[in-house]
């Protein structure tokens, strides 16, 4: 059988003579197939996979090679054909579908769009029935009401799976997957991964799939050709790479998946931060006469936080976690409950407290004892003051210090976390996504503090670098000993880093327990479904690792 895509040593650069980022690349993709690429941030795999589609940004320029797709030379094609063969022949999920659709038209505009350029056989009515049967199909509960609403109005999951309707819609025989579950939770990632799959065989279509998760690969691709620094490394069948990895980059790679640490005794010291009953509603939107319902955004939460303890909290998007975070942290005013720090009330009064001033007595002194790493650091970091500068502001209260004293304390903290040298004097935009991070743990540990909240502080690092960056954090909170509430969808990072683990579903908390109970005999059906959402690589005694569910229950399911 003849490929249905034929990349041949594909070289990209940057202007006709400048350095190139993907060289001598090659692989084939058969109709139906599934084939992954793997690799870092920063490896071509992305530039590849849009040289397929001829959407390839400039300064970029092809130096070298060719692509051919069912029988087309890509790369010698006129505007005109590719135009023909994107989205009715090539369709493409992107990583971001908050980013890839379009604010300004309505659902069912966009997905109509397709088409009108692509099917002049179909009727209005026909296009419109087309996209109501593909938006059922993909799980959408009132299609009807989903062609008149905005992408705004829907979750990351319900955006991603109309991404994926507005590209099945035209059956194209190639679907490209750039990273298309990297923010969504573990229900929610298997859901879009099992409907893409179940859509794509439904059509025969072909499917190249590109991520830096590497169970997700496993579980669904026939082979994976694996990335780093513009090459490849080695190509062939999923399965064989993974149990028998011949290259140096390809184990590493899978040495860098989390792996739990073992299990520690608990603390036996009084909770260091506690919350009681805590509460957050949101009022209902405004009608012409009426209020929506109000929504529930935390329910009655009751947790605690011992010192140098580690308590994850996991849960699917809206379940509250982040929410919670920030009430914790004083960022977000409670509709009811406390937050009590040492045992004395703190953080921000319950709405509608008409107590002298904004915060509790103790508020000062839990400010200082409590700092917060954001999602993502590049929003979180001043894009107009040096590295030294935004580590150096957590010590402004400190009138201890002098200025000598407080920049060796920043020069410390950035040496610490791997910053050290120049660092100080550069800007977040001349940092990587990695390096960012670290930054935005120093920030939060120069102070010394004894709680840190780390709001999903590695959801949008590759492997390696996440790899790098939970070593960091457990070395640092290790040395430091503070306390710590890690709020993550990802429950290998959590199961590498958590003491005790929290479960919240809807605002509320429906299980909690140490890890080894968590993850080994979820009681919670809910815990259990999480759990068994998504496959985890374990190590083999031949050097790779073997594809296996969490849960013993749902190993038939492979």
């Amino acid at each position: 059988m003849n490929p249905l895509v034929s990349v041949s040593h594909l070289s990209l650069s940057v202007g006709a003579a400048g350095r190139e980022i993907v060289s001598d690349v090659s692989f084939d993709i058969a109709p139906g197939e599934m084939l992954g690429i793997v690799g870092e941030s920063g490896s071509g795999k992305t530039q590849v996979a849009r040289a397929i589609v001829g959407l390839t940004p400039p300064p970029l320029v092809r130096s070298g090679g060719s692509i051919c797709f069912d029988g087309v030379d890509i790369t010698q094609a006129p505007a005109r054909t590719l135009r023909r063969l994107r989205g009715a022949r090539i369709g493409m999920v992107f990583q971001e579908p908050m980013t890839s659709l379009n604010p300004s038209m309505t659902i069912g505009r966009q997905l109509e769009e397709g088409l009108e350029l692509h099917r002049k056989d179909l009727s209005a009515a026909a296009r419109r029935q087309r996209v109501l049967d593909m938006l059922a199909r993909v799980g959408i509960r009132d299609p009807a009401a989903a062609l008149r609403a905005w992408p705004h109005e829907f979750s990351g999951g319900m955006r991603q799976r109309m991404m994926l309707a507005s590209v099945m819609l035209l059956q194209p025989a190639l679907l490209i997957a750039d990273e298309p579950t990297t923010a969504l939770d573990a229900v929610v990632q298997r859901d879009v991964l099992e409907l893409m799959v179940g859509l794509t065989r439904e059509h025969g279509t072909a499917v190249l799939m590109i991520s830096h998760d590497l169970p997700m690969v496993a579980r669904y691709t026939e082979r994976m050709v694996v990335m780093q620094g513009g090459r490849v490394m080695e190509t062939g069948s999923t399965a064989e790479i993974l149990a028998h990895p011949r290259h140096a980059y390809t184990r590493k790679l899978l040495e860098a998946m989390p792996r739990p640490r073992p299990a520690r005794p608990e603390p036996a010291a009084n909770p260091i931060v506690e919350v009681k009953g805590l509460q957050v509603e949101y009022r209902g939107r405004s009608r012409l006469f009426s209020r929506s319902a109000p929504v529930h955004a935390l329910r009655g939460i009751d947790l605690h936080v011992r010192p140098g303890e580690v308590v994850g909290v996991v849960g699917g998007s809206g379940s509250g976690k982040t929410t919670l975070g920030r009430v914790i942290a004083g960022l977000l005013a409670p509709s009811g409950g406390q937050v009590l720090f040492q045992g004395r009330p703190v953080g921000r009064h319950p709405a509608g407290h008409h107590a002298a001033g904004r915060h509790g007595p103790g508020w000062a002194d839990y400010r200082l004892n409590c700092q917060m790493v954001f999602q993502d650091p590049y929003s979180s970091l001043d894009p107009r003051m040096t590295i030294g500068q935004q580590v150096g502001e957590g010590l402004r209260p400190y009138t201890r210090l002098d200025a000598a004293a407080k920049q060796a304390r920043v020069q410390e903290v950035l040496e610490e976390v791997g910053l050290g040298g120049d660092y100080a004097r550069r800007y977040p935009h001349e940092l990587s996504g990695g390096q960012r991070q670290r930054v935005a743990i120093a920030r939060a540990v120069v102070r010394r503090p004894s709680f840190v909240i780390a709001d999903e502080p590695v959801s949008a690092l590759d492997v390696t670098v996440r790899a790098q960056v939970l070593d960091l954090f457990a070395s640092l909170q290790e040395r430091h000993g503070f306390s710590c509430l890690f709020i993550s969808h990802d429950l290998g990072v959590i199961e590498q880093v958590a003491d005790r683990v929290v479960v919240m579903r809807e605002g509320a908390i429906v299980e909690q327990g140490t890890r080894d109970e968590i993850f080994e005999q979820p009681r919670n059906e809910y815990t259990r479904s999480l759990l068994s959402a998504i496959p985890a690589l374990e190590s083999t005694a031949e050097g790779g690792v073997r594809l296996r569910w969490r849960l013993a229950a749902d190993d038939s399911s492979t």
